[in-house]
C-alpha cells in the first residue's frame, strides 16, 4: 500500500511541474498592412509544378489553407465568415498578378494579418509548391471567377420562343 502512495504521489508531483514549464509562444505572423521584404519580390520560384507536387501542395492546403481560403480558392472557407474576414478570390488572375512568387512564398512562410504562417510546419519544396498551387487555383477557375454571371431566363419568355432548332 506504501508504494502505491509513494507511485501516486511521483506522479502527481511530475504532473503539477510538468504543468509549470514555460510553453513555446507561438509565432506570430506580420500585420495585414506590413511589407514584404523586398529580397522576396524578386525571387523566383525553383520548384516546377509537378501533378505529384500539386497533389501534396493540394493536401497541405487542404489541411491548413481551406478553413479560410476556401476549398475552390474563393476566399469563402468556414473559418473566414466565422471570423468575418475579407478573403481575395484566389480564382481571379487579377487578384493574384499584383504579387511575385517571391511574395507569396513570404506570406505563406510567415503569415499575414490573422493568416497563421506555415513557417517550418512544411518543407521548403513544399511551401513553394503551395505558391504553384495558389496559382493553378487562378489557372483553373480564372474565366469563372471573373465573367458575369448570367440570369437564367424567366420561364415566360421560354415559353414564348420557339426552340433554337426551328429559329
Amino acid at each position: 500500500m506504501r508504494h502505491i502512495f509513494t507511485v501516486f504521489a511521483a506522479l502527481a508531483l511530475a504532473g503539477f511541474a510538468g504543468s509549470r514549464i514555460p510553453q513555446a509562444k507561438p509565432q506570430e505572423a506580420p500585420p495585414a498592412d506590413a511589407k514584404v521584404p523586398s529580397e522576396y519580390s524578386s525571387k523566383s520560384n525553383p520548384v516546377k509544378p509537378t501533378p505529384a507536387g500539386l497533389e501534396e501542395a493540394r493536401r497541405i492546403y487542404g489541411y491548413d489553407c481551406e478553413m479560410c481560403h476556401g476549398k475552390d480558392g474563393r476566399g469563402k472557407g468556414d473559418l473566414a465568415g466565422d471570423m468575418k474576414l475579407d478573403m481575395h478570390d484566389w480564382r481571379n488572375p487579377a487578384a493574384l498578378e499584383k504579387y511575385s512568387d517571391g511574395e507569396l512564398f513570404y506570406i505563406i512562410t510567415k503569415g499575414k494579418g490573422k493568416m497563421v504562417p506555415e513557417g517550418d510546419r512544411v518543407k521548403e519544396e513544399v511551401r513553394w509548391q503551395l505558391v504553384n498551387y495558389v496559382r493553378s487555383l487562378a489557372k483553373k477557375g480564372g474565366a469563372e471567377a471573373t465573367k458575369p454571371k448570367e440570369e437564367a431566363p424567366k420561364p415566360a419568355e421560354d415559353a414564348a420562343k420557339p426552340p433554337a432548332a426551328l429559329r
